[in-house]
């Protein structure tokens, strides 16, 4: 049997990037050779990267056979359309619309340590080390750096900003830690839930629960306008669009792979 349609853990906020004016499908940029690209229907195929799922539980013990986290896929969808609708009342119950918060940055998470994990895998498999060996060195350096975040987002108060004026963009990492990636840090950190929608959250200042999740229609992206640069920057395999001219403007940073030099061509 093949593995072809095997479910990408970002499919549930991709579904809010599918296009069904005519052709159903999604618009993407594939970053390995600059093309843009439509990827017919609804199992978004063109997102086919390997993952590796570190449990990020303060004492949760490894277990190869896990593939990702645990996700209410139900409740999961419902709130994300409804954000996409910029229609709260739809979102669920608030233990509802909470658990999907949640499960948002469980994968907001599992997507931003991904680069990581590959790179100390392709590090430890040159060390004279078994596989179990090398998956436990390399679960290790994932713990070390995202427990802690996992414990410090589990605080955070977290907004839905619905009904923005400009379609956002998603790649394969769309988890933005504005505290170390803006220039000066923000206390924010986002992911975006569809192209009209994003989730946002900042510190509480609590040391129990979180707070209730809210709601806010917004006409301005204000502190985080460079959602999209920040998104495009960082892609490695392929960003989603609504349209193939947000695409094309950022094209260019992907100039190299889209038109290398053909080998004996003249000048």
């Amino acid at each position: 049997m093949t593995t072809h349609d095997k479910l990408h853990p970002l499919r549930p906020l991709l579904k809010n990037w599918i296009w069904e004016h005519g052709r159903i499908g999604t618009r993407y940029l594939d970053c390995t050779d600059g093309e843009i690209k439509f990827d017919e229907g609804k199992k978004s195929r063109f997102a086919a990267e390997e993952y590796i799922y570190v449990p990020l539980d303060k004492d949760a013990d490894d277990d190869p056979s896990v593939e990702g986290p645990a996700i209410q896929e139900a409740g999961l969808a419902r709130f994300l359309r409804a954000a996409q609708l910029g229609k709260p009342d739809e979102a669920g119950t608030l233990a509802e619309v909470q658990r999907a918060v949640l499960d948002c940055v469980e994968l907001g998470l599992f997507s931003a340590y991904q680069l990581t994990a590959q790179q100390a895998l392709a590090r430890y498999a040159q060390e004279p080390m078994f596989e179990d060996e090398i998956r436990a060195a390399v679960v290790d350096d994932i713990r070390r750096i995202y427990v802690g975040m996992r414990e410090q987002l589990a605080l955070y108060d977290f907004s839905v900003l619905y009904g923005l004026p400009a379609p956002l963009l998603i790649s394969e990492a769309p988890f933005i830690d504005w505290r170390v990636r803006a220039s000066p840090a923000l206390p924010f950190v986002s992911l975006p839930l569809g192209p009209y929608c994003l989730l946002v959250g900042a510190p509480s200042g609590r040391s129990s629960r979180a707070g209730p999740v809210v709601w806010k229609s917004a006409a301005a992206m204000g502190p985080l306008k460079d959602h999209n640069r920040q998104i495009a920057e960082h892609a490695r395999s392929w960003l989603v669009a609504t349209t193939d001219d947000q695409l094309a403007s950022v094209q260019g940073r992907f100039a190299e792979v889209r038109s290398p030099k053909p080998e004996g061509a003249g000048t």
